[in-house]
């Protein structure tokens, strides 16, 4: 689909891509060149006509990333200039990712720690098996967290929690990480993957202009605008006449199951609202 670092692939299987992250000799952990190909990755999911979902995830059983490579600070992040530069490219690498208008799902076995974590909390949904452990830990680093990736947890887990999770740097298990939603999913080590790809299918049958529509007005809201407005109109008049709101209907009245398969994903302009 597109030129990689060895260490990822991208793969599609109908409506569903998959990003793989398979360095095992470092748990995963990111290294800068990683980090750097993101975006593109997220270019070539948005631009897909066939994809509806994007799946994350790490090879085999795990884990999903131990984070970042610490082992390379000492080259790519030494002097502020590089450790700027070297923030700047793992933000935008994140920022590509949540900005997806498709919906996105990590899949998380073993270690979710650090840029790991940032990376999962980047994605709309997570679902973990009972091995996962979760870690945001710039506290034993002596680093300050990005303003967006704290926000990111924060919306995920509430204030008190994600003063926790960045004070203590310490890990969370599943069910910690369930209870307090930074999960919404655990499962089994032999059933987790299974459940992640079907629940990536499961939205990948639901109506395109719905599901874009949806993840667009809760990210807004996140964002703090809650009223209705030209620009969430302009996304209740295109469902009004789109294809799906068609065949939602004439299968409601038909008393089947509607099917959007056929239907392609809405195309946005640049503020974000159906063309």
């Amino acid at each position: 689909m597109i030129e990689l670092p060895a260490e990822l692939s991208l793969s599609v299987d109908g409506p569903v891509a998959t990003l793989t992250i398979d360095r095992p000799d470092k748990r995963n952990a990111f290294a800068l060149r990683m980090w750097a190909a993101l975006p593109a990755v997220a270019r070539a999911v948005e631009s897909a006509p066939e994809v509806r979902v994007l799946l994350v995830r790490g090879a085999g059983d795990g884990p999903f990333s131990a984070g970042a490579d610490i082992g390379e600070f000492g080259t790519v992040r030494r002097g502020e200039e590089a450790a700027s530069a070297y923030s700047a490219t793992v933000h935008a690498a994140e920022r590509a990712i949540a900005e997806l208008s498709k919906p996105t799902i990590a899949l998380v076995q073993g270690w979710c720690v650090g840029g790991g974590c940032e990376l999962a909390l980047a994605c709309d949904l997570r679902v973990a098996d009972e091995s996962a452990r979760f870690g945001i830990t710039p506290a034993k680093l002596g680093l300050v967290y990005n303003q967006v990736s704290t926000a990111q947890v924060v919306t995920a887990v509430g204030a008190a929690w994600a003063k926790y999770i960045l004070f203590t740097g310490e890990l969370l298990d599943a069910q910690t990480a369930l209870r307090i939603g930074l999960v919404q999913q655990v499962h089994p080590r032999e059933q987790a993957a299974e459940a992640a790809l079907a629940l990536a299918r499961l939205i990948a049958q639901r109506a395109p202009i719905t599901v874009a529509g949806a993840k667009a007005l809760v990210n807004r809201v996140v964002e703090g605008t809650a009223e209705a407005d030209q620009w969430a109109e302009r996304w209740y008049a295109a469902s009004y006449r789109s294809a799906e709101y068609t065949e939602g209907v004439t299968a409601f009245v038909a008393k089947r199951t509607a099917d959007f398969s056929e239907i392609g994903w809405p195309k946005l302009d640049a503020d974000g609202a159906p063309a």
